[in-house]
This record gives C-alpha cells, structure tokens and sequence, in this order.
C-alpha cells in the first residue's frame, strides 16, 4: 500500500522542469496513462519498486513518439523506380520550387484574372496537356481508381459495360474491376475466355441495354502462351459503329518512347490518342512521373458530361497537385526527361550505374566482401508487368551473418535493399547520386557497429 501511496500526483508530475517548453494539452494525458499503468502494475504484483525519473522518461519518449513525423524518407537500393511502398515516383526539387510559392500564397485556382470572376480550376491544366496529346479536353482526378469510377458511373449505370475476362484485373489493395463497377452501378458483361478474346466476341455480346466497350490493362500480370486480346483500336471501331462509348483503363500510361523494348507491350498515350478514343484514363504518379492523380483525356463531350456528375467535387485534386502536375507535363513537353526523376532513373545507362557502384565499393570493400553485379529489376508500380530491365547491384555480406540479417541491419538505418539468390543487394537503378554520401556513411556505420 505504501508503494500505491508514492506514486506522484499527475498536476505534480506535469510540472516537472523536463516537461516545461513542452505541451501542457499532450503531456498531462501521457502522464496520466503512465501513472494509471502504473498503479495497475503495482497492484498486479509486477512493479515492487518505481523511480519518477523512470516516469519522465517513459512520458517523454510517448512524447517523442507521437510528435515525430511517421513519414520518412529512405534510400531506395530495390531497384523497383515506381515503388509503391516507398511512395511510386519523385518529384524533381528544382520543380517542386517552382510550385512552393503557389501553395505558401493565394492564388488563382478557380479565379478567371481576365473576366473577374470564379473560374475552372482544371482550365490550369488543360491547355497543356491537350497540346501535348491533341486530345479534345482533360479532367483531373485523385487517381486512377477515382477515374474508373466516376467514368462508369456518369455513362453506364444500370447500363451493360462490356469487358473480356483475361482483363477483370485485381490490383494492390483489393481494388478489383469487377467490384468497382458494381459499385458504380455499372452492369459487367464479360466476354471470351482468360487467355482469348476475338473481335467478334465483343461484337456478340452488344445489346440495346449496351452502353461501352472497356479495355482494361493488366497492370501487374501478363498472359503467356496461347492467348489474344483485342487491340484498342478495333475496340474504337467497333464501338463507334455500334453507338458506344470505348473506354481505356491505360492505368499506367507514358508520354515517351521507352527504352529495353519496353513500347512493344506499352504503347505511349500519344500512340493511343492517334486513334481518338471517347476517354482514356491513367495515372500521374507511375510512367507519367508525376504526382499520385487520375487523369482523364478524351472527346470534349465526354469530359464535360463527367465535370457535371456531382461525385466529381469528392474525387477532385487540390492546387499543389494541378501545379506539380501542370510544372511535370511541361517538362516532358519541352524534352527535359532529366527534371523527371522516373524517367530520368529509368534511362540512366549501365554504365553509369557501374561507376556508382565501383565508387562506393572502392571505399568499403577493405571493411567487408562486396561484389558488383550485372542483374535485372522491374519498374514496379503496375507498369510494364513481367518485363525487367537491366541494372547494376553491390552484393553486401560481412560478420557472418544471413542476408535477412543484413536486410534488417539497412533497413534499421532507413536503407531499404533487396535479396536476391542468397544474396543482400544494393541496386543503384533507384539511388540518386546525391543520395552516395549518405549511403557510404550509413554502410561504414553499420560495419563498425
């Protein structure tokens, strides 16, 4: 009963002078779960003896650990350029500072300065992007996901959408085709089998109750063998001659030719928009390099039928967002893949790689065993699936220990690697040059622990 007795007031506790510059409003609950466990603890027989000072230090680290930031940033040594996990493409500083002065003032985001009056906050946006892909109009959106289903919800509720089978995909996350478009109201009508769908299977299924041909890309598979699918082209096609609507899911979609063959299976959006689709949709933030956004393009009719559907003022993205996006497109517009660091990552030569590679094993290998080597990766995030490209790793082993150990040793330290064959890999396809000071430093540290 005496230890229950020494246990310290909470409006004692909390004027503690380790607590004095902190806040009143945070401390003073903390405080009092730590003296509640406390008396519980005592009363369960599993704390005899108690300092304050072991008080204070288990209230300021709680302190500590709710006011730090959750998110950090990490040295991306997968080698995975679009890592969802580690938050798929980065923006390039120098246009970030472009846009800072937008979101620290006012600004003209759905102000019309010629006119004087509210204005369209997507007209920020639109002329550039319709100049880059000379389609009719754009609308923006939160992602991709947004973009499905706003689009099946405006155009096909209660109404068939005609889908092959081999594309009803399942993405991160649960998000699966089929479900979204119950969701939407849409009625899915699929056709073909898995690994085959024709033309004709699309042309049988319409039906008066038929309101669009949906093609959908595979995002993280690919089928193998024999199989077909039908080309966005012929699915154009034929939906104009039936009086549909054909919508593409492009999901990851890409402004440049890209390298390693990757084009064959991945056709550019401007390749796409030769044939002038009634909508296509992708992501800002996977091959685009952009920030995380749906983007819409197609026919000005279309888009302006979705601007009216009222699910569009809970799926729209904010003035930070159409600016780094708007600052993204010019770049790629005006040639400069450099200010675009996915591509930028993505196009770097092996060469290149190699030498980054040599210069950080030159200066560790007397404090372990490490080897360069000639690997693959893959670009991650839902692009380009089952396709890997070539890059260069440094294979870390010291102490001992198993490469899981090493694994957790890096990641401890916010350097997240990969393994691969038995083997702890630091890929440099995703580390930038800036970030080989760091990455050195943080090895040695490891090493001499």
């Amino acid at each position: 009963m005496s230890l229950l007795k020494s246990i310290p007031k909470v409006d004692k506790l909390i004027q503690n002078k380790a607590f004095e510059h902190l806040s009143v409003s945070l401390v003073t609950p903390l405080c009092k779960e730590v003296i509640k466990q406390l008396r519980e603890d005592i009363l369960n027989q599993k704390v005899t003896q108690f300092q304050e000072e072991d008080l204070i230090t288990t209230v300021l680290e709680a302190y500590d650990n709710i006011t730090q930031p959750s998110l950090q940033t990490v040295l991306n040594a997968t080698g995975v350029i679009v890592h969802t996990n580690l938050g798929r493409s980065l923006i390039d500083a120098t246009l970030f500072d472009k846009v800072k002065h937008i979101a620290t003032h006012y600004n003209n985001l759905e102000y019309d300065l010629q006119q004087g009056k509210r204005g369209e906050r997507y007209e920020h946006i639109s002329k550039i992007i319709c100049q880059y892909l000379g389609c009719e109009d754009v609308l923006i959106v939160n992602n991709n996901a947004s973009a499905v289903f706003l689009i099946l919800n405006t155009f096909a509720q209660n109404k068939e959408v005609i889908v092959s089978r081999g594309e009803l995909v399942e993405i991160g996350g649960s998000f699966r085709v089929p479900d979204v478009m119950a969701q939407s109201g849409a009625v899915l009508k699929e056709i073909g089998t898995t690994n085959k769908t024709h033309l004709k299977d699309y042309e049988n299924a319409i039906t008066s109750n038929s309101a669009m041909l949906m093609k959908v890309h595979k995002s993280n598979y690919s089928i193998e063998g024999f199989s077909s699918e039908v080309a966005i082209e012929e699915i154009i096609r034929t939906a104009r001659t039936n009086d549909l609507i054909d919508y593409y899911d492009m999901g990851s979609g890409h402004f440049v030719d890209l390298p390693y063959g990757l084009d064959k299976d991945e056709p550019s959006v401007l390749k796409i928009m030769q044939h002038n689709p009634c909508l296509l949709s992708f992501s800002g933030d996977k091959l685009l390099g952009s920030v995380q956004a749906g983007i819409i393009v197609g026919q000005k009719k279309y888009i302006e039928a979705l601007k009216k559907n009222q699910l569009l003022r809970m799926l729209r993205v904010d003035k930070l967002t159409l600016a780094l996006l708007e600052e993204s497109i010019k770049s790629l517009l005006l040639g400069k893949i450099d200010e675009i660091p996915t591509l930028k990552m993505l196009f770097t030569p092996l060469e290149v790689l190699k030498q980054r590679a040599m210069r950080i094993q030159n200066n560790i290998q007397a404090l372990c065993q490490c080897e360069i080597k000639e690997t693959k990766t893959v670009i991650g995030g839902g692009t380009t699936p089952n396709k890997k490209i070539p890059t260069i790793a440094l294979s870390l082993a010291f102490k001992g220990l198993k490469p899981h150990k090493i694994e957790q040793l890096f990641r401890a330290k916010n350097v997240i690697g990969r393994i691969e064959e038995e083997q702890f890999l630091l890929d440099f396809r995703t580390l930038l040059e800036e970030e080989l000071p760091l990455l050195e430093t943080t090895i040695k540290a490891i090493l001499h622990d």
